[in-house]
């Protein structure tokens, strides 16, 4: 048998357990200083993005009420348009009415005898009615156009309002994504430069613990004896096993992945 520490036959050498060891700390202490380094890369995107704070938020609701006014006046003046046409249609019948009364009131003077002269007295009252009835839907519906008008003037000043707010609060943020995106740009970059280093199922966990951390932060130090991330105690035996890098610990609070101040002096020298 070949010896593979020699080149030549003989009993295969024993791989010492401790190297076996030291290899698998050495593994695991890789792995956390790629997930350190890519938690302050991400961290500071993060900080970068706070710096807008709440205005896109602001801007996309400000858009929203926009939309929602300009779709109100835009009903009104339909509406508007409607009781117009409304007014109109009364005006026409009044007018056909009226034409009418005058034809019943011509032919009056040439009727034969009473149930002639009532029949038509009956025709000239109806539309009389008739008459009546359309002004007071004409003074109805123009009463409606004078509200509407009304409140078509209020939203639309309202819209211009907003219309201004909006226009401020772009360029506010404009100023702002011109001011951080460079630096975010190369955060970024660094970023997936990192991503690229870290096994996809251990960089699928960081993500998943990341997305549901409330500050994002999946990788937190030990401090005092406390997870980072949630303060809670860690217990010494586990302290013990964080300081040993022989697997990846994760605090049973809460769920980050925890690293020992060695990872985080290793992944600052390799930034």
């Amino acid at each position: 048998m070949i010896n593979p520490s020699t080149g030549t036959e003989g009993s295969p050498v024993s791989v010492p357990e401790t190297a076996t060891e030291d290899s698998i700390e050495k593994s695991v202490r890789n792995k956390l200083i790629s997930l350190y380094s890519l938690q302050t890369m991400d961290f500071k995107v993060d900080r970068l993005r706070s710096v807008r704070g709440e205005l896109p938020l602001e801007v996309q609701d400000l858009e929203d009420e926009i939309e929602g006014l300009a779709t109100r006046v835009e009903k009104f003046n339909q509406e508007i348009k409607n009781l117009h046409a409304e007014i109109s249609g009364k005006k026409i019948a009044a007018q056909e009415s009226l034409e009418l009364i005058k034809k019943y009131e011509a032919q009056q003077q040439n009727v034969r005898n009473n149930r002639e002269y009532d029949s038509l007295s009956k025709e000239i009252e109806y539309q009389t009615l008739e008459v009546q009835l359309a002004e007071k839907k004409m003074k109805e519906y123009s009463a409606e156009v004078e509200i509407k008008s009304e409140m078509v003037g209020q939203v639309e000043e309202e819209l211009a309002e907003r219309r201004k707010d909006l226009e401020d609060k772009k360029a506010e943020l404009s100023t702002i994504v011109a001011e951080t995106e460079k630096d975010e740009a190369i955060l970024l970059e660094e970023s997936e430069k990192r991503r690229a280093q870290i096994e996809p199922r251990l960089l699928s966990a960081y993500q998943r613990i990341r997305d549901n951390a409330l500050n994002g932060l999946a990788v937190v130090p030990v401090e005092r004896d406390a997870c980072g991330g949630c303060f809670n105690k860690i217990p010494p035996q586990r302290h013990l096993d964080i300081r040993l890098h022989k697997k990846i610990i994760v605090c049973e609070y809460c769920g980050r992945i925890l690293v020992d101040e060695e990872i985080i002096k290793a992944a600052e020298e390799q930034a």
